[in-house]
């Protein structure tokens, strides 16, 4: 990968580059040294740069990671792409560096999955069908060209005609097997590499020959580059009258990838994706590359892949597209997938027929996961699900521990004044959204006045729009509050400020706003409650036992009901008794939460006799808003 060359009229750190020799903007470096694992803060101080400036890029690509993340090389090297900044790995001195081979000096990718790879004997190895990436600029025909491939007719049942989700196909050409992976863009290509996952063996670049080399395509180009795989350039829309094969191989040996007519090495095949012109010459210079490349993988060794999306169906549940990289994937298999796992239930393939087992290179659906994982995991087939359910435990208690090691405490503005109480000078970091520049001005201006000598107010952040994620992520890192005036705030954004304990506070007069921030500054602001409704149960039977005194058998209408959580037992619209859930169960098993569809025992904390059927129980909470 090589490094940009850094523009000294581009805008470093928000603030024009200050001139210096070589065309480089001063102080900042064109290549680090990186070892094998670094943390956000410490490729940041490399870098010369902010750490919310890297965190930002890492957002982009879907990884929310707070300022003492530990990332591997790979995705440090991502982050320098973007940034301009080649990572390099350190030199190892060697007494014989000419008998070094290009294996050895390969950055290492598919850490876990090459090395089980590496540990199977030479003799279980098998060729794999190559796992095959298509990507390219927005409507240069990437989906078109794979509908033609698998003579289905994906376009039509997308939104708007643009692929909108991530999912794994395999083809069959002369007998021999390819697997797709249709991605929405190479954003979606490079977020599964930095998550750790290098799933794809090549990449077919689809350029348009009436519209040649576009921004979106240089971007897939690098991406493509920096995974260290074989790039074949599908030339796109050649039946168009003003389709120009000779400006796109021009644009392409600009972009070092000269073709082989050209005398370089890059593969190009003139294709009509909609007419299916070359189509076939294309899958055709596939399977040559991939003969070349040697893709192998042991049917019989320990079984390991990738989780290429997953989501939450309402008929099915749970499912998850995984890519088989190693071993044999069976129904009734015992799986861990990062913090989730499982077991088998149901395989099918991308049409929906049953499998009953899966081999290398072979993307499949499963049911029976616990949890949604995130595309780029890895999984692992282990021995049943009590040694699956153990390691996806230790997993969970570990992130849990990082986090608390790692993770500065959330900021709210009760904690501003108790420093300031303590003589303890601070700083108030506060973001702030708006729905207008005219309301976004006062209200910075004013918030900036309100520091005194025990607590400074600085504002990290302020934009005009609602409250996003990427908000919450950074008032996570800066240990900021944030403030929106007269926005939205997106429910991602809510479910990380619970999760991370960002306070989010929202207004719609300007008064009030400052008021708020000046009191808490000032010692002044009590904390407000309020109860919030988090479900109904309708009671169907009543049951008595022993220990237990009286149950009543439940349906959860809606919501959720958590044990412990506050209840109020009503009749025809009336309170009967306001108390709290002493007991819930499953069947008999005890549970500290049911969600809505679900039956349920349910013994409420004082109530041991007055309960009828059609009684309606409202669980509720008390939050503090402020």
């Amino acid at each position: 990968m090589a490094a940009a060359t850094q523009d000294p009229t581009k805008v470093q750190n928000g603030s024009p580059a200050e001139d210096a020799p070589n065309g480089e903007a001063a102080g900042l470096p064109s290549s680090i040294v990186v070892e094998e694992y670094v943390t956000v803060r410490a490729l940041a101080e490399s870098m010369d740069r902010s750490p919310i400036d890297l965190i930002k890029v890492l957002m982009q690509f879907g990884i929310m990671a707070p300022i003492d993340q530990t990332l591997d090389h790979d995705t440090a090297a991502i982050v320098g792409e973007e940034l301009g900044i080649e990572v390099l790995w350190p030199v190892v001195e060697d007494e014989e560096p000419e008998e070094a081979s290009d294996e050895d000096r390969r950055p290492k990718e598919r850490v876990l999955i090459q090395e089980i790879v590496a540990e199977e004997a030479e003799k279980s190895l098998v060729a794999r069908p190559p796992v095959v990436a298509v990507l390219g600029h927005v409507d240069h025909g990437k989906t078109t060209l794979l509908d033609r491939i698998r003579r289905t007719n994906v376009v039509d049942t997308e939104a708007g005609g643009i692929t909108q989700h991530t999912g794994a196909y395999q083809v069959e050409v002369d007998g021999k097997k390819i697997t797709f992976l249709d991605t929405p863009g190479h954003e979606a290509f490079t977020a599964m590499r930095a998550r750790g996952a290098q799933v794809t063996d090549l990449v077919i670049l689809v350029v348009a020959a009436d519209d040649g080399i576009m921004p979106q395509t240089r971007e897939a180009i690098s991406h493509a580059k920096a995974a260290g795989v074989t790039i074949i350039v599908a030339i796109n829309k050649v039946d168009r009258p003003n389709a120009n094969i000779n400006r796109v191989m021009e644009d392409l040996s600009t972009e070092d990838l000269t073709p082989e007519e050209w005398g370089g090495e890059t593969i190009t095949v003139p294709i009509s994706a909609l007419n299916g012109v070359g189509v076939d010459d294309l899958l055709e210079n596939i399977l040559v590359v991939a003969e070349l490349d040697q893709h192998s993988a042991n049917p019989n060794g320990q079984c390991v892949g990738t989780v290429i999306e997953a989501q939450l169906e309402k008929q099915r549940g749970i499912t998850a597209t995984l890519l088989v990289q190693n071993g044999t994937l069976e129904r009734g298999d015992s799986l861990v997938v990062g913090e989730n796992w499982g077991r088998v239930k149901a395989m099918t393939d991308h049409e929906g027929n049953q499998l009953k087992k899966a081999g290398p290179s072979t993307p499949t659906v499963i049911l029976g996961l616990n949890g949604v994982p995130d595309a780029g995991e890895v999984f692992t087939v282990t021995k049943n699900d009590r040694a699956a359910r153990k390691l996806a435990e230790e997993r969970q208690n570990q992130t849990a521990q990082d986090i608390l090691d790692a993770s500065p405490l959330p900021m709210t503005l009760e904690d501003m004044f108790a420093r300031a109480e303590g003589a303890e000078a601070t700083t108030l970091n506060i973001i702030v959204r708006a729905d207008a520049q005219g309301s976004l001005a006062p209200i910075v201006h004013s918030l900036e006045q309100l520091e005194n000598d025990e607590v400074k107010v600085k504002i990290m952040q302020s934009a005009v729009g609602d409250i996003s994620e990427s908000d919450v992520m950074l008032a996570e890192t800066s240990q900021a509050i944030v403030i929106g005036f007269g926005v939205n705030i997106d429910k991602a954004a809510l479910v990380r400020a619970e999760q991370s304990g960002v306070e989010i506070r929202h207004y719609q007069i300007i008064y009030n706003l400052i008021e708020d921030v000046d009191l808490a500054i000032t010692g002044m602001l009590d904390p407000i409650f309020e109860e919030v409704v988090t479900g109904h149960a309708e009671v169907r039977e009543m049951f008595r036992v022993r220990r237990g005194g009286l149950i009543a058998g439940c349906m959860v209408l809606d919501g959720i009901v958590k044990r412990s959580s506050q209840a109020r037992l009503m009749r025809n619209d009336a309170t009967v008794i306001t108390t709290s859930i002493e007991n819930l169960k499953r069947f008999t098993e005890d549970v500290t939460e049911v969600r809505a569809g679900y039956e349920c025992g349910i013994n409420l904390a004082g109530v041991n006799t007055d309960l009828q059927e059609g009684d309606i129980i409202e669980v509720f909470e008390r939050r503090q808003v402020r």
